[in-house]
């Protein structure tokens, strides 16, 4: 994948291609082999390929029928707590598209920008329910393509808007939150837009756990998502946010 297929174009000064499509499965399970997150390796291995993480199936099956019409290698990373969740079959499955390097609005806010995709998406509009009980309103954006990351800037835009920014996800520390952080502050020029931080919230610091109740605690959940947002505003408004026992 790194030295020979995303790198085939480019070697061949785009006198060859390599239209295959990639389908694995990843993140947010039970187990340390069923639970682990490889994207910060995956993202700095395969430049040259598509990498898109979606967060159903729905979205899953749009990726794939871009990626046909396309003669780009691309690897689709299936979250795997996406196969118990119930859907809508589209009557178009075969036939409509998911745009590459799109992310997308799954909750309009105006208060703090949280940045996430895959699995953490569904935690993440939990969480923004619980913090709407205490008055605070999150816009939550599904990046869903990271190789290419954001092509319109549609992030900086919601930046902004709430000038507060939260960069979420189930890699480790310094892992695909550094990255998403990097592409929308360093090389879209979001940071002249926030009045605060940026912040980042990422799985612990070791391998996954054995345990479910481990694994809980190992990755984001919608608990430690209310915490990190609550932080964010309690920094601007305290008296309005005060500490929460």
């Amino acid at each position: 994948m790194s030295d020979d297929l995303s790198s085939l174009r480019w070697r061949t000064a785009g006198a060859q291609k390599a239209p295959v499509i990639i389908r694995t499965r990843g993140h947010r399970l039970v187990g340390i082999w069923h639970s682990g997150s490889q994207m910060a390796g995956i993202l700095n291995l395969v430049h040259g390929m598509h990498v898109l993480v979606p967060r159903n199936m729905t979205q899953a099956a749009g990726f794939y029928n871009t990626l046909l019409k396309s003669d780009d290698p691309g690897l689709v990373i299936e979250v795997l707590n996406g196969y118990r969740h119930k859907e809508r079959k589209p009557e178009n499955i075969g036939e409509f598209t998911t745009p590459l390097g799109v992310p997308e609005i799954v909750r309009p806010g105006k208060d703090v920008t949280v940045v996430t995709y895959g699995a953490l998406v569904r935690i993440t509009l939990e969480a923004a329910d619980m913090l709407s009980a205490v008055g605070i309103d999150i816009e939550v954006i599904d990046v869903q393509s990271l190789l290419p990351f954001d092509i319109n800037g549609m992030i900086v835009e919601s930046l902004k808007k709430t000038s507060r920014v939260l960069f979420l996800d189930e890699d480790m520390p310094g892992g695909a939150t550094a990255y998403m952080m990097q592409q929308v502050l360093e090389v879209q020029k979001g940071y002249q837009y926030l009045d605060s931080q940026p912040r980042t919230l990422t799985a612990a610091n070791h391998r996954p756990s054995y345990g479910a109740d481990g694994n809980y605690y190992s990755k984001p959940n919608s608990e430690s998502i209310f915490d990190a947002v609550y932080d964010l505003m309690k920094e601007q408004a305290p008296s309005r946010f005060p500490k929460i026992l």
